[in-house]
């Protein structure tokens, strides 16, 4: 399988947003992402729309974890360790996995991936959510990196 064209500071905040969604509104990490190097948009799950304080929370707090200077590590497990670890339900059914990669930001998020990434949380900039929606039970965040 190869590579995912992702931009490695842009797909890497992404990777903290989704565990900062995770664990602020239990929604699981984004159903679908377009990631590009200008901007990127992530949709979630949600019963309501967030507020403008909300959403201000959400991009402090994936700020705070840039900055902490955290390691991008990557390990290569088994399927079934890696069942045990991460979400494995975005991977193909068709193909027969040996081994799973996942990416690991230091001790706050990790997941089964195929991009590329930073190798240390310090090379991604400041994250900015630039606008937000919600619409039919879908929250879309829109987000750019200060560099």
């Amino acid at each position: 399988m190869s590579e995912k064209n992702y931009f490695p500071p842009m797909h890497t905040a992404e990777h903290i947003l989704n565990q900062t969604m995770v664990r602020l509104y239990a929604c699981g990490r984004s159903f679908n992402a377009h990631i590009e190097k200008k901007k990127s948009k992530c949709d979630y799950p949600l019963d309501r729309p967030l507020t403008d304080e909300e959403i201000t929370t959400i991009e402090n707090l994936v700020n705070e974890q840039i900055q902490k200077n955290q390691p991008v590590t990557e390990e290569f497990v088994s399927l079934d360790e890696a069942k045990t670890r991460v979400d494995i339900s975005k991977l193909p059914t068709d193909i027969d996995f040996s081994t799973i990669r996942i990416v690991k930001i230091g001790d706050y998020d990790q997941c089964a991936c195929i991009g590329p990434h930073v190798s240390n949380t310090s090379e991604i900039g400041q994250f900015q959510i630039i606008s937000h929606s919600w619409e039919d039970g879908v929250l879309r965040l829109r987000f750019k990196l200060i560099r």
